[in-house]
């Protein structure tokens, strides 16, 4: 009973974002760390590749299966992504590819999923928490 009421619910997806968010953090601050450093090759987690593997997984749950199988990918060609992977390959005067502008926004960007997955993530909680206690 109560495991069908956790995964109908969006907690197992937030739990998901959460984890993401907080791995690309702790990537995207290597990333600041190492401005400045000669030859130093900017690293970043994937948003495009985790939103469309959680949509598959969704999609998937939907259907009543239990993960996905692997290697599945979407068919779409962004045209615009790949135009943002041809600008990964800008280099600097120090020969790295480290923007400080770049890596601040993509970690704005992504303190911002952050902070929402965890306030929808609390709603949800509360929900959960005023229909075990009958309270309406």
């Amino acid at each position: 009973m109560i495991g069908n009421v956790w995964s109908a619910s969006a907690l197992p997806v937030l739990t998901e974002v959460v984890g993401f968010t907080s791995a690309r953090h702790d990537v995207l601050a290597g990333n600041l760390a190492n401005y400045g450093t000669p030859g130093y090759e900017v690293r970043d987690l994937s948003t495009e590749n985790f939103q469309e593997r959680l949509h598959e997984a969704i999609k998937a749950r939907d259907r009543g299966q239990k993960k996905l199988a692997p290697g599945m990918t979407s068919d779409i060609d962004d045209k615009l992504r790949r135009v943002r992977e041809s600008l990964k390959d800008i280099r600097y005067h120090d020969q790295t590819n480290v923007s400080l502008e770049n890596q601040v926004n993509e970690m704005t960007k992504n303190q911002l999923m952050h902070n929402m997955a965890i306030t929808v993530m609390t709603s949800q909680f509360r929900l959960l928490q005023t229909a075990i206690s009958e309270r309406v």
